[in-house]
């Protein structure tokens, strides 16, 4: 059996990056580590454009146009919801995740959920470039993975 897969060689196309505003030390850190993880694996800055939308919950219909604009070969979403005393981090968690998915089965095009949900802030820092990694970087890379997995695909 020889399984399908992408490979982490640099796809032709652009990328978008939709990053929320709302807890920006994270979500910048989730940025730089996109990023990082588009260019060492050889994806230019020049074909990545970062748009800034003011939450989490305002993500997926930003990623939903994008997807669909047929500009981009992926969009990767980065976000942070932190659990408070509310129920309002379960609406969030919830919108963002559904729209998201939502997102990446309306348009065909890879949309790559890079939302921390977090319970603390320092679960948050750790999955930013702390001691768990940098889920920003994750997801570039499984971002261009998947570009090369729809391609072998389609």
């Amino acid at each position: 059996m020889n399984p399908i897969e992408g490979d982490l060689s640099p796809p032709a196309g652009r990328f978008a990056i939709v990053a929320a505003k709302f807890n920006a030390e994270i979500v910048d850190a989730l940025l730089a580590g996109a990023l990082e993880g588009f260019s060492r694996h050889g994806v230019p800055t020049d074909r990545i454009d970062v748009i800034r939308v003011p939450g989490a919950f305002e993500i997926p219909i930003v990623a939903h146009t994008l997807a669909d604009s047929g500009k981009y070969v992926a969009v990767v979403c980065l976000g942070a919801v932190i659990k408070g005393d509310t129920d309002h981090y379960e609406y969030v968690c919830r919108a963002a995740t559904d729209g998201i998915s939502q997102a990446a089965i309306g348009c065909g095009v890879p949309v790559i959920f890079g939302v921390l949900t977090c319970t603390t802030e320092q679960q948050a820092l750790d999955r930013a470039g702390g001691k768990e990694g940098n889920k920003g970087f994750d997801s570039a890379v499984a971002a261009i993975e998947m570009v090369n997995l729809m391609k072998k695909l389609g």
